[in-house]
């Protein structure tokens, strides 16, 4: 009895002191406790609206980065050179970014305007005789490079090779992986891939003028024939008829014709039969193929041999930039 009395004390205390703060607090001002969720009601009916617009209109198109916010072409031109350690003349650089088509572009939208005749032509120069240049450079270049690396090949497989290297495909590959669509003053984005290949050889004028032959040939070792990594010989340059340049070129080195021969076979009365056929040259075997059939496996063993010949097997050494005078014996590599 005496702890409850003692309780019941307490608590009247307690609410004798807690009262005047309960009165000041609900005249000055009064709390609420809502529970949000950060979401308005609308914007889920927004979003369905808006996916579907997208799906019926597609996608916006693509926007040129100097279209962007935070561009400054001029930092970008500098950039550039640093970023490949290369030094340009920023003049001749900013030039070979500038295509022809740019200017009849904006020359064509000044008449539009109405302007002058002093305002509407353009005090540019455009990359023509900067990408006549480097392109010439690069095709002289690439033969000299493939006939001193692969001796044994002939005319036909090292134009295939130089052809290829040169081909759009390859070009744009590399001026896209080193940002030259940013920065090439065009008419249309994104840009053609006639007008990016242009460029890049232009690009390679431009360094040509600038630094010199070295400087040029090491940017085209390193920035185009090393797009020949993974790829097969007679990928780039396809061959009809295999065993015949075969016998070609053992007629030139005073070989005795092939033979085939069935070497091996497997799984013939199934649906995927393989046959081994190896080439004989002076009772030697000079190359082994697969095939499905054994006109296949003949036509892959030929290609072997061809392979042998001209040293561009799998297990070939890297090239040796420095020394082009190495030239393997086709004889010996045949042997092998």
């Amino acid at each position: 009895q005496a702890q409850g009395e003692a309780v019941m004390a307490s608590v009247v205390l307690f609410r004798s002191v807690l009262n005047p703060f309960r009165q000041r607090l609900s005249l000055s001002q009064t709390i609420l406790f809502t529970q949000t969720r950060e979401k308005k009601r609308w914007m889920k009916s927004y979003m369905l609206l808006m996916e579907r617009k997208k799906k019926l209109e597609g996608p916006p198109p693509p926007k040129a980065r100097s279209q962007q916010p935070n561009w400054d072409y001029h930092a970008e031109i500098e950039a550039f050179g640093q970023r490949l350690r290369e030094n340009f003349n920023l003049n001749l650089l900013k030039t070979a970014f500038i295509n022809p088509c740019y200017i009849a572009f904006e020359e064509a939208c000044r008449r539009e305007l109405r302007l002058e005749r002093e305002d509407i032509t353009l005090n540019l120069k455009d990359n023509q005789q900067l990408f006549e240049k480097g392109s010439m450079f690069a095709d002289t270049y690439l033969q000299d490079c493939f006939s001193s690396t692969y001796p044994n090949l002939p005319v036909d497989g090292v134009k295939a090779l130089t052809s290829h290297i040169t081909e759009s495909q390859i070009v744009c590959h590399a001026a896209r992986n080193l940002a030259v669509e940013d920065l090439i003053l065009s008419a249309k984005f994104p840009v053609p891939e006639e007008v990016l290949q242009k460029t890049l050889f232009a690009v390679v004028g431009a360094l040509l003028e600038s630094s010199g032959t070295e400087r040029a040939s090491i940017f085209i070792q390193d920035f185009l024939i090393t797009q020949f990594i993974g790829k097969d010989l007679f990928e780039i340059w396809p061959l009809v008829n295999p065993m015949g340049l075969l016998v070609e070129e053992l007629k030139k080195r005073n070989m005795s014709l092939p033979e085939s021969r069935l070497t091996r076979q497997s799984g013939t009365s199934t649906v995927l039969p393989v046959y081994f056929v190896g080439l004989y040259s002076d009772k030697q075997l000079i190359a082994e193929g697969p095939g499905e059939t054994v006109l296949s496996a003949e036509e892959e063993a030929a290609r072997v041999a061809l392979r042998k010949i001209y040293g561009y097997t799998e297990n070939r050494r890297p090239w040796d930039y420095s020394n082009f005078t190495k030239r393997p014996v086709a004889t010996k590599a045949l042997s092998n």
